[in-house]
């Protein structure tokens, strides 16, 4: 049995879209989770929120323009509703997963602040689109704000930044809990993204890429693996075509090289490769591994999946 400290990324498609999709896809989260305590894994997650942090903030907002005593919720607030809901959801799960094992193991869920940079160039050049579809009226209304939009089918949404993250402020709390032998759900939807301003945490209108904050986690506990649990059981260069090469294991100069080339999307496989590279580059005998949620104990265990070292 091997024993490692591996941080976990939980992709949308292990949560649904739905309440009771999550309710549901949280049960096969918790068995690989199981999977992988039962291999002797010392266990971290993050997981995504993107459907769920969407839903949240298209609620509050509708509420608060239909009732006037009622200001409209921020992103960050939105962010922190999206990491309590999903980790009950989470923790629930994967203790009734381990009871039927025969394992008992503390659960627990981090409400994470991720400081980001004022000056990051993000802030810029937004690119989450977020929340319900707008009228031009209201869309006017939001840019007065200085607030971002873009134009869709049926009129406008919402788009926030996606800052590149500085730090884990209760990363101190995660690594205790960690080291008494919890398993901790931290850093959800990328964390809650906060300025620092002085003394002070303020919330940002952001979006922070949950596989950055996954790679940092991990280097930030010292973890020996990464696990990217994604809709794929390994990464494929030129995926569809009859020149279709899968990728097993590969030097991190392997993925920077396919990372220049653009060999992938830039929105959903590059963030896994580009936090792989960082994380593994840290320290010997550091490994990444990106595959399916089926493949979660193969992957960890190095036997499947896009293994980066």
């Amino acid at each position: 049995m091997t024993k490692k400290k591996v941080v976990v990324a939980l992709g949308h498609t292990a949560l649904g879209k739905t309440m009771p999709e999550q309710r549901e896809n949280v049960k096969k989260a918790a068995k690989a989770i199981a999977d992988l305590v039962e291999e002797g894994a010392e266990v971290a997650i993050t997981h995504s929120n993107s459907n769920q942090v969407g839903m949240i903030h298209t609620a509050m907002n509708e509420f608060g323009r239909d009732h006037a005593d009622y200001t409209v919720a921020p992103m960050s607030v939105c962010s922190a509703m999206s990491q309590g809901y999903i980790g009950y959801d989470l923790q629930n799960a994967i203790r009734t997963e381990l009871l039927h094992r025969g394992i008992y193991k503390p659960v627990c869920t981090v409400l994470t602040q991720v400081p980001v940079d004022p000056y990051d160039d993000a802030f810029d050049e937004p690119t989450k689109v977020i929340g319900r579809v707008l009228t031009e009226e209201e869309a006017e209304a939001e840019e007065e704000k200085g607030n971002f939009v873009t134009k869709v089918e049926g009129g406008y949404r919402r788009i926030v930044a996606a800052p590149i993250p500085q730090g884990i402020i209760e990363i101190d709390s995660i690594r205790t809990l960690l080291d008494a032998g919890h398993i901790v759900i931290a850093c959800g939807g990328g964390g809650i993204p906060v300025l620092q301003q002085d003394r002070n945490l303020k919330g940002a209108s952001a979006i922070i890429e949950k596989d950055y904050v996954c790679g940092l986690m991990a280097s930030m506990v010292d973890a020996d693996e990464l696990l990217l649990l994604t809709g794929v059981d390994e990464l494929s260069v030129g995926f569809g075509t009859e020149n279709e090469q899968k990728l097993g294991l590969i030097s991190t100069n392997d993925a920077r090289k396919y990372m220049k080339e653009e060999k992938f999307d830039k929105k959903t496989v590059y963030p896994k490769l580009k936090a792989s590279v960082e994380f593994v580059d840290q320290r010997p005998g550091r490994s990444a591994v990106i595959t399916s949620l089926e493949k979660a104990r193969e992957g960890y265990l190095e036997k499947a999946g896009t293994i980066i070292k």
